[in-house]
């Protein structure tokens, strides 16, 4: 027996990815900039991940201790194991590492919120707290795509936004998302472009080769937004363009879907969808 939690954790990977057009994306029209990947390759990495969501509940609700960056490094623990489930899943191909780290987070922090009566984003926060130097503040060489953007950039990339707590999912997706209005597909829609003006999205940073990318970014996602999003012809023709263009340059959002993930978890767990 699937517990609620988990089901909403998986419906909110399935969600994503089903959501058309996204640009710099896979979704079932397209693979988008993502050749070695399909709809079909999301969905059996999605199943694949069952366990590892269904642990992560139950370390929430399970875990003792004061301190909760040692919930974190535990769920980190299994959140490398279910990698390797995954690659398996897709033959190889990294369909989920992002929404690994980020879903699990958000999985494990909202079990742990239900049993205590605590508050989510707090205690992302005191799970994550110190992440950033512990991963990107030594001096060895970078390795990691991460470790290297934060070596030549100083962006933390996904770890420095959960080490905040998701201030952009709590403070401006959330929101947008509850307050957003049509169907599912133009809510969704809009509360990834509305994620894509303020994200800074080390997946389109590694891409592109450059971080003055990102402002092209947020200029395209604010100007679909002020057309009137998917709801409006023209809104729709911005986002076949912006599609486009990351097609042609190999542009990809990933940083941007992960947030949306998320954002659709926590909006399923409070009813906003």
């Amino acid at each position: 027996m699937i517990n609620s939690i988990t089901q909403n954790a998986l419906r909110a990977l399935l969600y994503e990815v089903t959501t058309e057009p996204k640009p710099g994306l896979v979704d079932p029209a397209s693979s988008g900039p993502h050749p070695d990947m399909n709809i079909y390759t999301f969905i059996d990495s999605s199943l694949s991940l069952t366990q590892y969501l269904t642990d992560a509940v139950e370390l929430g609700q399970n875990f003792k201790e004061t301190d909760l960056r040692q919930m974190f490094y535990t769920l980190r623990q299994k959140g490398l194991a279910a990698e390797k489930v995954m690659f398996t899943a897709t033959q190889s191909v990294n369909t989920h590492k992002g929404a690994i780290f980020a879903l699990g987070i958000f999985t494990c922090a909202e079990s742990y919120c239900q049993t205590r009566q605590t508050e989510l984003f707090l205690t992302i926060q005191k799970m994550c707290r110190g992440l950033v130097k512990h991963d990107l503040g030594r001096n060895s060489l970078p390795q990691t795509a991460g470790e290297k953007e934060y070596a030549k950039y100083g962006y933390g990339g996904a770890r420095a936004e959960a080490e905040q707590g998701y201030p952009i999912v709590e403070k401006i997706a959330l929101p947008f998302l509850k307050n957003s209005t049509g169907t599912v597909q133009t809510r969704l829609l809009d509360t990834l472009m509305k994620i894509a003006t303020v994200t800074v999205d080390s997946n389109l940073i590694k891409r592109a080769g450059n971080a003055q990318v990102i402002d092209w970014l947020h200029q395209e996602a604010a100007e679909y937004l002020n057309l009137g999003g998917y709801a409006t012809p023209a809104g729709q023709q911005k986002l076949t363009e912006l599609a486009q263009d990351c097609l042609e340059h190999n542009y990809s959002l990933g940083g941007c879907a992960d947030l949306l993930i998320v954002t659709i978890f926590v909006g399923l767990e409070r009813n906003y969808l």
